[in-house]
């Protein structure tokens, strides 16, 4: 490990933790507009906010690092810590200017974040001038380079390259790659290129379209979005026919009001709405092809109802539309409960599972037309089906199949139990002849695009993408990767796997989720027409997404193993690391890779050279692949052992490496927080040779799931904050452990409370469990172990167990300690009267005492605690002669819900010094109540902490004197 004086970085001590998360909840929100990872879908990316305030937290000096680098281990005066607080916040305030979504893209923020870097660049360089390798090291003129070596969806190495790094980006998977180059590499080539192809003919061409400048990236964009019309048109004159229109006719519209104003016109179609059928399993009707449909709803949009009504004839049946409130039969379909479970709907048969298995396998499913959406004058209209539209998206004459299979995995692909196995079997023919004819395109579009940027007045060296060129035709080839790209977005939605959505009447893409489920009902969007799921719509969208690039600093994008690469040499290095067993990127990745190798394949021969994405070595605890839980779970901790100790020895030796972890999964055993995943990942990290040194909980999730949902969805990712541990870190016991945890760990939750001398807001109850692990770990991972009674190494799981503890422990008045262990036992429901006395006994109080302090009832042999809103609201603290401080924590709730923050603040003038116990009580409460699953009364906790600056603040305002203030009570 080479020796370096490195200056402690804001991230190893304070976070503005509250400004990040409301940013990345912002920004993870609908309608936010055009956002980068709508060039390609990738899973769990992270927000770009997260991303950003990591980095610059990553690469920015604290403000106390000279003191302590001159003063190890000692306190420092209040003056300094007070300077440092106010340092400390005005690094917050380019980081809250930073992580806003609508500055994403203003160079006037970037700019600043960047100076700041910079400037603590120079102070490390500074620091290091006389190092032997700091000409190699140590270059003020230059910043070090970044590399993430798990890139995935490029959110990361983006976010890097925006701060001004020369950004690299290495993965296995081909497709993360090719995202990656899009991000990060192929932008910068091209920067400041106007657009080289002809406006589309239905645009109207003004003058000072010619006199326009194009920065970065939206020359690039705007050219995708021309070329992108240009396949359309062509698309249209090749496949046209499968996408007729369709006329309303009086015969149809004789039974229905709503179409009488449409007789006579025609309408785009939007989508075919399709059911799979099966042959009945009742003899009798064996003829009789069952529709599989799980609901008959088409749209439940007030005023706008619309649901398929299938009319029974005999030994047949048909579909026909009706508009209004639905049947209630229609709700369920013929579908009888969760799974391949369904009704045959001529003889009423139920058809289990077993024989729809079977009918499946057999290749004997069908499919069966239940409706056409079509586009009206003032909305959607449905329309019945017919056999001639029908027919006409069966009759095609298919020239290439994707014959690649789709593993064998249920808990990601249930399509293969249901005979669909290979990723040809998920589309339609009418949709496979589309998205092959659009791949084919994409070549065409290449050549032409190549044709014009030669007539513009660009050179050609005959040098490609893949080749390092940035002439002609690499460029044409760097427009053709993002109309890729547009194919791809667009078999997302053209698949045999997707959803309609009743609600906002439109195609939900297979993609909603991390998984290839099976669907029974499912819409075939028309990929010809100016709706969701349209190639029209998806290229203009992508081109909107370019804008949103950062093309400042050139970026590198390479397939490496993270096991075995060279990258991270000296490099800043952030990374969000495959979570155990969460995502199979590499078996969903395939169903894109298809369409990329029909039409990048000679573009980048070496990244597609393999008929399907590697998989062997992808660092993912997948049991069907290595024969069992635990030998995947060896095969994990292996493999991310290897890659870690790979970043912690070759990286940048000024800076600490921070590492996401999607915080998933959690157990409730012993009222500890722990996860499988969490464990095996941090003994990874490690074992890598890392001390951990802090833990950030990254919220990433809506407001409304922040509302709903516990921690484990709040916190969705922990930032990991390491160094490399001493090679000749010593060994401690497990009770000298315990006593370093003792001495530190109460300091570090007090701040994260509290916030550090007011320079942060305090850290929510939410995240509390996850934020603490941080100084824990700190400790347990400077040794190289910490022995057990026997002289075992102490696992992590046990070290985890025992950082917990501390958020457990507390000091309260007798009354209150009755009512918390009482709460814990109980919650608000009653309990016996013998039980509360002894309790009460062991607290050092009595039921009598408690009832008197009017927290709980008593009566008839029963004891309940009374809830916040059972408190009076003309409460008088300055005449209570019992307060405890579990009372005054939920009057303080009550005034907060009844009054906001200044009825609570003024209620906390008089209760000054309890403040300290009941902040403490609320976050133990908080804990308790996540633990035990009480999302409401965690919520009302988690409001209080939240909120206490402002409260404060409030009470602050109360206490100063007004001619006209009179009692507070």
């Amino acid at each position: 490990m080479i020796s370096v004086k490195s200056p402690k970085k804001l991230i190893e001590v304070a976070l503005p933790l509250d400004i990040i998360n409301t940013a990345c909840a912002h920004e993870k929100m609908p309608g936010i507009g055009a956002h980068p990872r709508g060039i390609h879908l990738w899973w769990a990316r992270r927000p770009l906010a997260a991303a950003r305030a990591v980095i610059f937290s990553q690469m920015v000096n604290d403000p106390s690092w000279k003191w302590e680098m001159e003063h190890p281990g000692q306190v420092p005066p209040g003056n300094l810590k007070a300077s440092w607080a106010a340092s400390r916040n005005r690094l917050f305030k380019i980081i809250e200017d930073l992580v806003q979504w609508e500055n994403t893209t203003d160079e006037m923020v970037l700019e600043k974040a960047r100076i700041e870097i910079k400037k603590s660049w120079w102070e490390v360089c500074k620091l290091n001038q006389d190092h032997p390798q700091a000409a190699e090291l140590f270059n003020p003129d230059i910043l070090p380079g970044f590399h993430d070596p798990f890139a995935g969806g490029g959110a990361i190495p983006l976010e890097a390259q925006r701060l001004g790094l020369v950004a690299y980006a290495s993965d296995l998977n081909p497709v993360a790659v090719l995202i990656n180059k899009a991000m990060i590499e192929i932008p910068p080539r091209f920067a400041g290129q106007p657009p080289v192809g002809p406006l589309p003919p239905s645009e109207k061409v003004e003058a000072s379209l010619y006199e326009k400048t194009w920065p970065g990236a939206t020359g690039l964009a705007e050219d995708v979005r021309r070329y992108g019309a240009w396949m359309r048109e062509e698309a249209k004159k090749r496949i046209g026919h499968l996408y007729p229109p369709i006329e309303v006719t009086r015969e149809m519209a004789s039974e229905r009001p709503d179409l009488q104003e449409l007789v006579g016109k025609k309408l785009t179609v939007i989508a075919w709405i399709w059911a799979r059928t099966v042959k009945s399993p009742n003899p009798a009707f064996s003829h009789v092809d069952v529709p599989l449909v799980s609901t008959f709803i088409l749209s439940n949009k007030k005023g706008k109802e619309a649901w398929v009504q299938p009319v029974v004839e005999r030994d047949s049946y048909r579909f026909t539309i009706k508009v209004g409130a639905p049947a209630e039969e229609a709700k369920g379909g013929t579908k009888l409960a969760r799974g391949a479970n369904f009704s045959c709907l001529v003889s009423g048969t139920v058809i289990e599972p077993k024989y729809i298995y079977a009918e499946a396998l057999a290749k004997r499913l069908g499919t069966r037309l239940m409706a056409v959406v079509a586009e009206g004058v003032r909305g959607r209209v449905y329309l019945d089906p017919t056999s001639v539209i029908e027919e006409i998206a069966v009759k095609t004459h298919l020239t290439w199949i994707p014959e690649l299979a789709m593993p064998e995995n249920p808990r990601w692909f249930s399509p293969p139990i249901y005979g669909l196995t290979t990723y040809g079997d998920l589309f339609t023919p009418r949709q496979l002849m589309a998205l092959t004819t659009f791949s084919d395109l994409v070549a065409e579009a290449r050549e032409k695009n190549h044709h014009d940027a030669l007539a513009s007045g660009l050179t050609d060296d005959n040098k490609g993408l893949n080749t390092g060129g940035t002439s002609a035709l690499a460029y044409a080839e760097a427009v053709s990767v993002y109309l890729a790209f547009a194919v791809n977005r667009c078999a997302d939605f053209s698949n045999s796997v997707t959803r309609w959505v009743p609600g906002n009447q439109k195609v939900m893409n297979l993609f909603g989720k991390q998984a290839i489920a099976m669907t029974w009902d499912y819409p075939e969007a028309n990929i010809l027409a100016d709706t969701v799921g349209g190639f029209s719509q998806v290229k203009e969208y992508i081109s909107s997404c370019i804008k949103k690039l950062s093309p400042s600093e050139a970026g590198f994008s390479i397939q490496f193993d993270a096991q075995t690469q060279t990258t991270s040499v000296n490099k800043v290095v952030s990374t969000d690391p495959p979570y155990y067993d969460n995502i199979g990127y590499a078996d969903l990745s395939d169903f894109f890779y298809i369409w990329l190798r029909r039409s990048l394949r000679h573009l980048y021969p070496e990244l597609f050279a393999t008929l399907a994405v590697p998989k062997a070595e992808e660092l993912v605890a997948t049991p069907y692949r290595h024969g069992s839980k635990e030998k995947a779970e060896a095969f994990f901790l292996d493999g991310m052992t290897h890659a870690i100790h790979k970043v912690a020895e070759q990286s940048h030796p000024a800076f600490p490496v921070t590492i996401y972890y999607a915080f998933k999964a959690a157990e409730t055993k012993s009222g500890n927080t722990a996860s499988t995943g969490w464990e095996t990942f941090l003994e990874a990290v490690l074992l890598a040779g890392f001390s951990i040194v802090g833990t950030w909980p990254l919220r990433s999730e809506q407001e409304f799931r922040m509302v709903s949902m516990g921690t484990n969805a709040l916190a969705s990712s922990i930032v990991l904050v390491c160094h490399k541990r001493h090679a000749d870190a010593p060994t401690i016991s497990r009770r000298q452990f315990q006593r370093e945890l003792n001495a530190i760990l109460p300091e570090a939750l007090d701040e994260m409370t509290r916030g550090a001398e007011g320079d942060h807001s305090p850290v929510a109850p939410v995240d509390l469990s996850q934020a603490i692990i941080g100084p824990g770990m700190a400790i347990f991972s400077k040794y190289s172990a910490v022995l057990e009674a026997d002289g075992t190494p102490m696992s992590v799981k046990t070290a985890l167990q025992l950082i917990n503890r501390f958020l457990a422990e507390d000091d309260f008045d007798p009354d209150t300690q009755f009512c918390l262990h009482w709460f814990e036992q109980n919650g608000w429901k009653e309990g016996s009267f013998g039980d509360a006395d002894i309790l009460s006994r062991a607290k050092g109080t009595s039921v009598a005492g408690v009832c008197e302090a009017g927290v709980i009832e008593s009566g008839g042999g029963i004891v309940r605690l009374r809830k916040w809103s059972e408190y009076s609201s003309d409460w008088d603290p300055t005449t209570d002669s019992r307060l405890p401080v579990w009372e005054a924590l939920h009057q303080l709730i009550r005034a907060l819900k009844e009054g906001g923050e200044s009825a609570s603040g003024v209620l906390l003038t008089v209760l000054s010094n309890k403040t300290e116990a009941i902040r403490q009580l609320s976050y133990r409460l908080y804990t308790l109540c996540e633990r035990q699953g009480w999302a409401e009364d965690a919520r009302a906790y988690n409001e209080l902490i939240t909120s206490w600056s402002g409260i404060e603040e409030k009470a602050q305002e109360a206490r100063q004197p007004s001619p006209t203030q009179g009692r507070l009570f």
